[in-house]
């Protein structure tokens, strides 16, 4: 298959980066844009009670108030006549701006409890159509400083899906001029060479243009959430990285075995194109499962990663072995010195010192010294290296049996972004928390005796402020204030709905509570009642992602072991993967409680301490889970090219790891700069998956594939590549293998010592020239 692929590029390499090229420009064009139709939000379950009643209230009541405006008096108090008089223009200013299908505050008789307790602040409050939102926001913003009587924040979900979309904006203009360089530097190290350098950040391009021309697209037949852009430039970065490092660095290493530059090309497609193919298989596998999961936001996930992953991996195996066929031996142009050269020079001269290894040949003289020494010492007492850091993955996931989940609110973002300012007023100096009401909607004929028992019932559970109806106010059990003109935005034709008002954080325990106990009550004969509003997100949601938690485990655990058994003919060894994975997500989870929900490092990461969000942790779930596959099947695809040879176990372990230890550092590293960035930015949930990202993928380059892969595989010894006789005999028909002719089988001992003479330059890489096939 790939030899034929192979056939294909080299005999027409022109006419592929032609098509390409045609390809690029077709994306850019669509892609860009992508950026109009991407929307915030989607982490509740839009079949679930609280999205139905949200879709009600907004049809057939006018729509929740979502904009917030906080007007604090200048001086004395929001009942001084000048103040009264500039909050009641305010009001009818904004009730008149296109977009907003009502207004009210306290001044037009919205209540007291727009008011804060010490009198210096009231709300005018506001629902406002989702395309007006965001300029409204920003008009007001504007104008918060102006002269006057009284200032004026915006703030509510209007407020916070604005501040929240610019900080994603942000963050990611920050995070690629953060990324991009040292990752450029770090590959212009690791190649000793800019034209080298050059071709990853040229693959990782070509697929994030991919991602974002497939979210144009996608977004026109349904809801994408505005955080897949961060996902598709992060991960097309990174995995244009990790293979195109592959691909380059076998390329190099086929060059200094004396093969011309086609034949270099083919050997190179039939090799590291195989891995490549497997890889992204594993990565599209992992990303996919989070299509089970009903919000858009892990589906937007899903379709921007996948498309990335696909992109890159055809641009690593068509597009790239093109370029390197028509560069040839130029692909080492450009030359570096420094820190590289250095490294090369020091090389060259323990090499030119040390006597040649009896056979050696030119693969051998890509291994890397220092990760043959790893894997000799940790197989040399496999239990006794492996056995602490199985412990100490667990410790690490420890805080995970107290972990909490929530929803996104204002307190995502940083301290000093407008919608989180007037958050923080609102949670401390109100009485009851408008922002947070519960939207219960009752379907159905009712009359206004049953509807005022059932407003009665609702104010007197705990955590109730208040109930807004139409049979008027209700407090403590007792009506408080009779119907009004006000009264009527609550009824319509098909029923009516009331705002309960809670005196509680609805993010929090007792907010949770409150919507359980909510729809526990008895309800008017004849209705149906739907309970919406913030808290009953956070309920439907942690139970949409909790039911489909089993399933989703389920086929990312099925489809891996599928894709390893096919790749390697074993039955130990997916097993093995799917396990040691699983202690890296464990641990990955339980730094993140650690820190972004117990807070420690919270004053060097700048955000505030909180549940994680219910959609988190699937989604470090599936990318950390796809990328350590990554790295999986780049090492045993060694191991197995050794193991298809002849070569003893434990021989073929360490070569193995000796001939992938430095190309999968190398490429963790600079994936773990490309995600780590994120952590640098305002949004917290972000924070946490980059930061969470990165430190997955730096603990499976190092303690997963230096330690407990040799380890677990020198125990387990030939029982690895076990697999039933009707397996064997599967594996052989449908297995996709392409492996290169066979070497020797080595003559050294079952554990190999590294000789001290390192390994030649010859015209490889000086610091990436170990690779996978």
């Amino acid at each position: 298959m790939f030899t034929r692929l192979a056939g294909t590029i080299t005999g027409r390499p022109r006419l592929v980066l032609i098509v390409t090229l045609i390809f690029v420009v077709g994306a850019g064009v669509l892609g860009v844009g992508a950026f109009g139709k991407l929307l915030t939000g989607g982490f509740d379950d839009p079949r679930s009670d609280s999205s139905r009643a949200a879709d009600i209230v907004d049809t057939q009541f006018g729509g929740a108030p979502n904009l917030v405006l906080l007007v604090t008096a200048r001086s004395g108090t929001v009942d001084d006549p000048a103040v009264a008089a500039a909050g009641r223009s305010l009001t009818a200013e904004l009730g008149q701006e296109p977009g907003v299908r009502g207004a009210t505050s306290y001044w037009t008789g919205a209540g007291p409890s727009l008011r804060s307790d010490d009198s210096r602040e009231a709300l005018v409050v506001a629902t406002v159509d989702d395309d007006h939102a965001d300029d409204l926001v920003t008009k007001y913003e504007d104008a918060a400083d102006a002269s006057g009587p009284v200032t004026v924040r915006p703030g509510g979900q209007a407020g916070v899906n604005r501040d929240i979309g610019d900080s994603v904006s942000t963050d990611l203009a920050t995070a690629e001029s953060f990324a991009i360089p040292i990752t450029l530097v770090l590959l212009v190290i690791a190649f000793a060479g800019v034209v080298a350098a050059l071709l990853p950040l040229g693959v990782g391009l070509i697929g994030i243009l991919g991602g974002f021309a497939a979210l144009s697209v996608i977004a026109e037949a349904t809801d994408v959430s505005i955080f897949a852009v961060n996902l598709a430039t992060s991960l097309g970065l990174g995995l244009g990285i990790d293979y195109a490092l592959l691909t380059v660095s076998r390329f190099r290493e086929e060059l200094a075995t004396g093969k011309d530059k086609r034949a270099a090309t083919v050997a190179t497609v039939r090799t590291a194109g195989r891995t490549i193919l497997f890889s992204g298989a594993t990565v599209i596998v992992a990303l996919a499962v989070m299509l089970v999961f009903p919000p858009f936001f892990l589906k937007s996930m899903a379709y921007a990663g996948i498309a990335v992953t696909l992109v890159t991996m055809l641009t690593a195996v068509v597009v790239l072995p093109a370029v390197l066929l028509l560069l040839g031996e130029r692909v080492n142009a450009l030359r570096v010195g420094g820190l590289a050269g250095l490294i090369r020079r020091r090389r060259v001269a323990r090499e030119s010192a040390a006597p040649a290894a009896a056979g050696a040949t030119p693969r051998e003289a890509t291994e890397s010294p220092f990760w043959r020494a790893v894997a000799t010492q940790v197989m040399r007492r496999p239990l006794l290296t492996g056995l602490p850091v199985v412990a100490l993955l667990l410790l690490l996931a420890a805080p995970l049996l107290h972990v909490s989940f929530g929803t996104p609110d204002d307190r995502v973002l940083s301290g000093g972004t407008p919608s989180r300012v007037v958050g923080d007023v609102l949670r401390d100096d109100f009485g009851s928390n408008v922002s947070g009401a519960l939207d219960v909607v009752v379907n159905g004929p009712t009359t206004t005796g049953a509807l005022a028992g059932y407003a009665t019932e609702l104010s007197r559970l705990p955590g109730v402020g208040r109930v807004d109806s139409a049979a008027g106010e209700f407090r403590g059990g007792a009506r408080t204030e009779p119907p009004g003109p006000a009264s009527a935005r609550f009824t319509a034709d098909a029923g009516t709905y009331l705002r309960v008002i809670p005196s509680i954080d609805p993010m929090s325990t007792a907010g949770q509570d409150l919507v359980r106990e909510a729809r526990a009550l008895p309800v008017p004969a004849g209705t149906e009642v739907l309970v919406g509003g913030q808290s009953a997100y956070l309920t439907d949601g942690k139970h949409a992602i909790s039911a489909k938690l089993p399933l989703a485990i389920g086929l990312i655990a099925l489809a891996t072991f599928v894709l390893l058994f096919l790749f390697t003919g074993s039955l130990v060894l997916p097993l093995k993967a799917i396990v040691l994975n699983g202690l890296v997500l464990g641990a990955v989870l339980g730094v993140s409680v650690w820190i972004f929900q117990d807070g420690h490092l919270a004053g060097l990461f700048g955000f505030t301490p909180g549940p994680l969000d219910t959609s988190m942790p699937v989604l470090l779930f599936c990318i950390a889970f796809g990328l350590s596959m990554d790295y999986e099947v780049f090492l045993l695809s060694r191991i197995k090219e050794q193991h298809d040879a002849g070569v003893p176990n434990t021989e073929a372990v360490a070569t193995g790891l000796a001939r992938t230890g430095r190309i999968v550092t190398t490429a963790a590293v600079l994936l773990a700069v490309t995600f780590a960035a994120f952590a640098t930015g305002s949004v917290r949930f972000m924070q946490m998956f980059g930061l969470g990202t990165a430190l997955a993928i730096l603990i499976d380059a190092s303690l997963v594939r230096g330690v407990l892969v040799p380890a677990f595989m020198r125990v387990a010894g030939n029982a690895n590549w076990w697999a039933p006789a009707p397996l064997r005999w599967l594996h052989a028909r449908v297995g996709l293998s392409e492996a290169s002719p066979p070497v020797a089988p080595a003559a050294s001992a079952a554990i190999a010592i590294p000789h001290p003479g390192g390994e030649p330059d010859g015209r490889t890489s000086s610091t990436t020239s170990a690779t996978v096939s």
